[in-house]
């Protein structure tokens, strides 16, 4: 069952752990964001589309800062093996002083060692999965799992710790932020479609950035 609610107020705690931050990041921090995402993402180390277990690929460009997370084997590496061996790039640390601000804001303590930037273009979409595969001291330890959005509108899909548990669908748009940490921390997301169109105009995007950060 998929529940949609446009009428949130600005910050929702969707049960013990999660919370969405609406409308966190001003214009000026989001064009910022976009700016060094682009960068990165068009960089020598950029962003690819990954090819998962089983051979499918996934409806995003991807690319991973601090450690890199390989989708044939689940695990952070130090180098992108599963695509050209480059090493790994270091997440910027004003991104990380972000993130952590943000983890503080929704009641947690954490400095992020991971991001993972992922692009998301018209058609760009993601199964409902769990982040899991950070370290097992980190797991179990709650540390949260940091988004930030950029750009079009995506439709987050944010259901429980089973696939079988009921899915909310959230319209995360540009400049918010979401939070999953604690008892939250293991719960099933996912992106079913993104809304073209919806990007602020000064930010010149067609798509979207989804920064994700972690503590490994």
């Amino acid at each position: 069952m998929i529940h949609e609610d446009a009428m949130l107020p600005f910050e929702t705690t969707l049960g013990p752990g999660a919370t969405w931050l609406r409308g966190y990041l001003s214009l000026d921090q989001q064009r910022a964001i976009a700016e060094k995402a682009r960068e990165i993402i068009d960089g020598p180390v950029g962003g690819y589309v990954p090819t998962v277990r089983g051979g499918g690929r996934m409806h995003v460009r991807m690319t991973s800062l601090g450690r890199h997370w390989n989708p044939l084997t689940y695990k952070y590496m130090a180098t992108r093996a599963d695509y050209d061996d480059a090493p790994v790039q270091p997440v910027p640390e004003e991104w990380v002083a972000l993130a952590s601000a943000i983890a503080a804001e929704a009641g947690f303590t954490a400095t992020p060692d991971i991001a993972l930037l992922n692009w998301y273009g018209p058609d760009g979409r993601m199964g409902l999965h769990q982040d899991k595969d950070e370290g097992a001291e980190s797991i179990a330890a709650g540390h949260p799992v940091v988004s930030i959005s950029i750009g079009d509108t995506a439709r987050f899909l944010f259901g429980g710790l089973t696939r079988r548990d009921p899915v909310e669908a959230l319209l995360l748009e540009s400049g918010d932020a979401f939070v999953f940490g604690g008892p939250a921390r293991l719960r099933f997301h996912g992106v079913s479609r993104i809304i073209p169109g919806t990007a602020p105009a000064a930010l010149g995007l067609s798509g979207r950035f989804n920064l994700t950060f972690r503590v490994y």
